[in-house]
């Protein structure tokens, strides 16, 4: 029995369409985890695979040439605060507070003094910022003299800032040859993706989504985009190549999204191995994951699921002793455990960035065998005469097509796809922005499945790429591109479950980001022109002892609101109303499951009933992994 570990290292494209770092995770991530996972593992004695996204590596090395100006937080951040609009003020305040709180912010007492104001002084502003910074810092990075300091003071200069930010870009060129030394060594393997880490079998034939999973409603006026297709994979080939010296075996496609015209673009590009989900493995007739695969001279490795999302999701939960015995208490007998996951998202909910779990992973996995993809792609393969389509979140493609933004994105693409094919040019900057444009992450965040609090700056960003396109064609711009697709859904109900225990403040207001991050989600659907509907968005959550709800509202102080369990009224141990309503109730004398009616009364009266288009049924320490997605 081996052990294979990929991990994936992406970060989607936050360049606006003048070429601006709008955001900066690219930026966070290269000084938290980009260099700590190589430096982590080259300690033990185990062989990993690294996949790197191209339009990661690009945007890294962009950081490295052009320096903090490139990026618009950052340039914010280097100015006195005294300096700044109030608009300025406010994005860095957005930023910070998305730090998570019990493993980045606590441990700063700083930080944890800071973060909950709501207001700020140009001097606590500074101090904040130097903060967030330092939280960022990774393993690596606090081991250094001048920032473990830092980590220790409680007024910071704006000299100081500064140095910092300085030391922080003068670190990022160490990043890649890091990779590089420990590939030419042979203790790990690189791998890659299509260039913008599109889904590419909806490039190649978006009606794959419907073959994939029956039900999938398809955009209107599909075509087919072959060409953009072998251009991301092009241009993937070159920009490794470029980083490594040589090129790549194989290639982690975006979100392990297969078919078997992706397949046969791989072979003829001549990558010798890919990998997916084992549920692909099941819709195409193959029992055992443990053993490597072949489809059209391709091998194909499947992804251990429960393994890789106990990593992934729950293991930041248990002491890192508990969490190696119980990973490697569930590995097969015989055969290969392919475990593939996110290899930076996790370690801001693990303590110290996950180092003490992946130094006690890798030490026990030491006394076992462990090898790496290219190693693995030179065993024995079985034949598939079968590849199913599909990715590795619930075997289909519905994460990216089939509601109503989703596929409202897809047709603004389509269409301005056929624009450009009637009026053909040759500007390079155009097959930029197509390209762009077809990455995954857009369509992630649109419609139903997924909530983030920057969804009106993705999809600003990712219309922007095809006006864009348009401007530099000399065509007008279509209307239709200066929409929002944002909200495009009709009045129904959208329903997101859990993923992680949450740990709000009730407060009523929305203290952080990632305050309600992990919790269920409930969008009623209603627009402006419903008066009558005083709520919008419900959350829910819990953790060890509560339960929590969150109404958002734009008159929470005057509202006020009752709650039934299973028709049951409950009396909450806590509720807040400010900006917004915040609920805790305690658990210990709840049933495991319920269902739940919220009334919201103003001025004595009765003015709503949530859900009104649905039904909410909560089970109490429900299983969340299956519900959380990278």
């Amino acid at each position: 029995m081996s052990v294979a570990f990929l991990w994936h290292m992406h970060q989607p494209d936050y360049r606006d369409a003048q070429g601006r770092f709008f955001m900066p995770w690219v930026f966070l991530h290269a000084i938290k985890d980009y260099y700590d996972m190589p430096w982590i593992l080259s300690h033990f004695d185990v062989q990993v695979t690294f996949n790197l996204t191209p339009i990661l590596i690009e945007q890294l090395q962009e950081y490295i040439d052009q320096g903090p100006s490139c990026d618009y937080f950052l340039d914010l951040l280097l100015r006195p605060c005294d300096q700044l609009e109030e608009k300025d003020k406010n994005f860095i305040q957005k930023i910070c507070k998305t730090a998570h709180y019990e493993t980045m912010v606590r441990p700063i007492p700083r930080f944890a003094e800071l973060y909950h104001k709501s207001k700020y002084s140009d001097e606590e502003l500074g101090d904040l910022e130097v903060c967030f910074l330092l939280a960022w810092c990774g393993n690596y990075l606090r081991e250094d003299e001048e920032i473990a300091k830092l980590l220790q003071e409680r007024r910071f200069s704006q000299e100081q800032k500064e140095t910092l930010v300085k030391k922080l870009f003068d670190f990022l060129p160490t990043i890649l040859p890091l990779y590089r030394s420990l590939y030419q060594k042979g203790q790990i393997a690189l791998s890659t993706t299509p260039y913008t880490h599109p889904i590419l079998p909806l490039l190649l034939d978006i009606s794959v989504a419907k073959e994939a999973n029956p039900a999938t409603i398809l955009p209107k006026d599909g075509i087919k985009m072959k060409e953009d297709a072998r251009l991301h994979i092009e241009r993937a080939l070159q920009i490794f190549e470029h980083h490594f010296g040589q090129k790549p075996r194989g290639f982690w496609p975006a979100e392990g999204a297969v078919d078997e015209k992706s397949v046969q673009l791989y072979q003829e590009y001549g990558i010798e191995w890919i990998a997916t989900d084992e549920a692909i493995l099941y819709k195409s007739g193959g029992q055992d994951p443990t053993k490597t695969y072949q489809f059209n001279g391709v091998r194909i490795f499947f992804r251990n699921h429960t393994l890789s999302d106990l990593i992934g999701f729950t293991y930041r939960f248990y002491d890192p002793d508990q969490a190696v015995e119980d990973f490697v208490g569930r590995l097969p007998g015989k055969g290969i455990a392919f475990v593939i996951l996110d290899g930076e998202n996790a370690w801001e909910h693990y303590p110290q960035n996950g180092l003490p779990f992946l130094k006690k992973l890798y030490s026990r996995l030491a006394t076992y065998g462990t090898l790496n993809f290219d190693e693995a792609a030179k065993k024995r393969a079985k034949k598939l005469s079968h590849l199913a389509p599909g990715s590795w979140i619930y075997g289909d493609f519905n994460t990216w097509v089939g509601d109503e933004e989703k596929n409202r994105a897809w047709e603004l693409l389509f269409q301005t796809k056929r624009d450009i094919i009637h009026h053909p040019t040759q500007d390079p900057d155009i097959t930029r922005h197509f390209l762009a444009a077809e990455a995954s992450d857009w369509f992630w965040w649109y419609g139903r499945g997924h909530y983030t609090e920057f969804a009106k700056e993705f999809d600003e960003l990712f219309r922007a790429h095809l006006v864009r396109i348009y401007e530099l064609a000399g065509l007008a711009v279509p209307k239709d591109l200066l929409i929002p697709i944002l909200g495009a859904h009709t009045i129904q109900a959208v329903l997101n479950e859990p993923t992680e225990y949450i740990y709000p403040i009730i407060d009523g207001r929305v203290s952080s980001f990632f305050e309600w991050l992990g919790s269920g989600y409930l969008d009623e659907g209603g627009d402006t022109m419903q008066a009558n509907m005083a709520v919008r968005r419900l959350f829910w959550g819990e953790n060890e002892q509560n339960i929590f709800f969150r109404l958002d509202s734009d008159m929470a102080k005057e509202l006020d609101v009752q709650i039934f369990f299973d028709e049951s009224r409950i009396t909450p141990t806590k509720m807040a109303k400010d900006e917004i309503i915040e609920i805790a109730i305690e658990k210990k004398e709840l049933p495991k499951e319920f269902e739940v009616r919220i009334e919201i009364y103003k001025a004595g009266k009765i003015i709503q009933i949530l859900p009104s288009s649905t039904r909410l049924f909560i089970t109490i320490g429900g299983e969340y992994a299956k519900n959380w997605f990278v």
